[in-house]
């Protein structure tokens, strides 16, 4: 068990239904948030991940953790697949994400589904590439979570994902503890009006595995020529890995 996996957004029930709870609470204001807390960087971000992707020109593309669609849709138009399904246990941010792609005429690519991370209802061999931007570091269970994403991914498939790590290096690794410890839970408090999500949030960025260490547990769920690169610092890393 991995540190992050313990910790929960409140104090009763289990991890998969507390952040199911989270996410539909904060599900109104996330987007807002999310943009203004990256100070607009996180769109860059997933740019980069989804740039890894182009030169497969995966047609079926799996989106884990999905949330309110913005990878999804950032991947639709970047990558023109035809067809992409963005899975999240929250219905609450998957509303938002289907309002967001029937204004802008992508109902036809981009699909979305409930789905558990843990047991994922799709066939082995279903995918020709699988993308999560900020979402596995709240897996229940990390490494199950990865096995699924490989398992439902074709052989030589890609794997592109996101997360938000900690800097590693002097002066970021200092101001990115003030800043998430201070302002970032402060300011989610009084846009989000729930206390205990982007507390929560932090916890989890501080406590995911990152770097080396994230290699060895792509490579262990079954991926092969894992990489990174740490961006904007190190506050956000990109992984790629093919099955």
């Amino acid at each position: 068990m991995y540190q992050q996996e313990t910790i929960k957004p409140y104090h009763e029930g289990e991890k998969a239904k507390q952040v199911e709870a989270m996410f539909d609470n904060i599900a109104p204001t996330y987007d807002t948030l999310n943009h203004r807390l990256s100070w607009d960087i996180d769109r860059s971000w997933r740019k980069r991940a989804i740039k890894t992707l182009a030169p497969h020109h995966p047609q079926i593309i799996l989106d884990i953790a999905t949330g309110t669609g913005d990878f999804a849709i950032l991947s639709a138009q970047m990558l023109k697949p035809v067809k992409l399904i963005g899975t999240d246990i929250s219905e609450g941010m998957m509303k938002i994400g289907k309002e967001k792609v029937e204004r802008l005429g992508l109902e036809q690519t981009i699909s979305f589904e409930k789905e558990d991370c843990l047991h994922l209802s799709y066939e082995d061999n279903s995918f020709d590439a699988v993308t999560a931007a900020f979402g596995i570091r709240n897996f229940a269970d990390l490494d199950k979570g990865l096995k699924e994403m490989c398992r439902v991914l074709k052989p030589g498939g890609h794997l592109s994902i996101v997360e938000l790590t900690t800097p590693v290096s002097f002066p970021m690794r200092p101001l990115f503890r003030l800043y998430s410890h201070s302002i970032l839970p402060l300011y989610g408090r009084l846009i989000s009006k729930d206390g205990n999500a982007y507390s929560y949030l932090t916890k989890t960025i501080e406590a995911f595995p990152q770097g080396e260490r994230m290699m060895d547990i792509l490579r262990q769920a079954g991926f092969s020529q894992t990489s990174f690169r740490r961006l904007t610092f190190g506050i956000c890393t990109l992984y790629t890995a093919t099955k």
